[in-house]
C-alpha cells in the first residue's frame, strides 16, 4: 500500500480548515518551546489574538503571516508561488514547429534551364 497520506481539503469545512491551521501554529510554537506571550510580542499582536488563531477562530491574514514569520514558517508560502508553465497543447505546437533535421545549403545553384556543361 501507499504510505502517503491524503487529506481531502476540498471536503473540509472552513471551520475545520482554520482549526487545522491553528493546530499547525500551536504545534510549531510548542516544538520551539515558545509561550503564547513570547510569540505574540514578537509578532506585534495580542496574546488573545494568537490564542484565537490557535483555536481556529477568525483572524486576519496579516496576523497569520506575522506569526508564521516569528515561528520561521514562511517556507510554507512556497505553495502559493505562481510558476509560468506552458500548456501541453502549446508545448505540442512548439515541438511540431521545431526543426527536425538539418539541410545542406547550396549557394549559387543554377536554375534547371541553365544547366552548365
Amino acid at each position: 500500500m501507499n504510505d502517503i497520506s491524503y487529506t481531502n481539503w476540498v471536503s473540509m469545512s472552513d471551520k475545520t480548515l482554520t482549526e487545522t491551521i491553528g493546530a499547525f501554529i500551536k504545534h510549531h510554537r510548542l516544538n520551539q518551546n515558545k509561550t503564547q506571550k513570547e510569540v505574540s510580542v514578537a509578532a506585534g499582536i495580542s496574546r488573545s489574538t494568537l490564542s484565537l488563531l490557535e483555536r481556529g477562530e477568525t483572524v486576519s491574514l496579516s496576523t497569520l503571516i506575522q506569526v508564521l514569520r516569528v515561528l520561521d514558517l514562511l517556507y510554507i508560502m512556497d505553495v502559493f508561488q505562481v510558476k509560468n508553465e506552458i500548456s501541453p497543447i502549446e508545448y505540442a505546437k512548439w515541438q511540431k514547429k521545431k526543426k527536425k533535421r538539418a539541410r545542406n545549403k547550396i549557394k549559387d545553384k543554377p536554375a534547371k534551364n541553365e544547366l552548365e556543361w
